[in-house]
């Protein structure tokens, strides 16, 4: 099958899940919620997991319940130094050059988070576009509107054209019930939730193959 659009989820997809990357922004989100917010230690994973549940993103949540300002909240939870958790990846560039087709990061993070973790990968220039919380605002994903929104800001490319690369089963099965080519990365075993599974995003070419 021909595919002429991929959009890539960020984290925990174009890098490993083993990186540790996405745990310290974890680390940083609780320490949001109990300075900025001042949520207590008891509060803060239950209140976390609800909103993530329910709105798709902590961010989307806090934003349904209180004053939050997003830039900040932005900036506060992806000041991390990306250079201890990852690093330049031939591999996935060499993997990304040969793919066909126009590729897009589409995330639930924002451009500069997006930005900062693709120029230490070294695959910025791979990719058109960054689709990031401001372009599917006010929604994220799993939510349809993002998928609406994120495919107008790319053009308008039929759905079941498209491949959507992500970590998440909840994300791979709205794509999927969209008509995308929904690919579940990091996983090792079949699910229903995704069109294919991958442990490691340079099995991509191979997953697509046999779509």
């Amino acid at each position: 099958m021909h595919f002429s659009t991929f959009f890539f989820d960020l984290d925990e997809t174009l890098y490993p899940a083993s990186s540790g990357l996405w745990e310290a922004i974890r680390g940083r989100i609780n320490l949001y919620l109990r300075e900025r917010m001042g949520f207590t230690p008891e509060e803060i994973d239950a209140r976390r997991e609800s909103y993530f549940r329910k709105y798709g993103t902590t961010l989307r949540g806090l934003q349904a319940n209180y004053q939050v300002d997003m830039e900040d909240y932005l900036a506060f939870v992806h000041a991390i130094p990306l250079k201890e958790y990852i690093h330049p990846d031939p591999a996935l560039r060499t993997m990304l050059e040969r793919l066909p087709g126009r590729k897009f990061i589409f995330t639930n993070a924002d451009r500069s988070h997006a930005t900062r973790v693709m120029n230490v990968l070294g695959v910025a220039d791979l990719f058109e576009s960054i689709l990031d919380v401001h372009v599917i605002a006010p929604y994220c994903k799993p939510e349809p509107g993002a998928f609406e929104l994120a495919l107008k800001a790319a053009g308008g490319p039929d759905p079941h054209q498209c491949v959507l690369i992500d970590d998440q089963a909840r994300i791979t099965r709205a794509a999927r019930q969209l008509g995308f080519y929904a690919v579940l990365m990091g996983k090792d075993s079949v699910s229903p939730d995704a069109d294919a599974v991958i442990a490691s995003l340079k099995d991509l070419p191979l997953a697509l193959e046999h779509s």
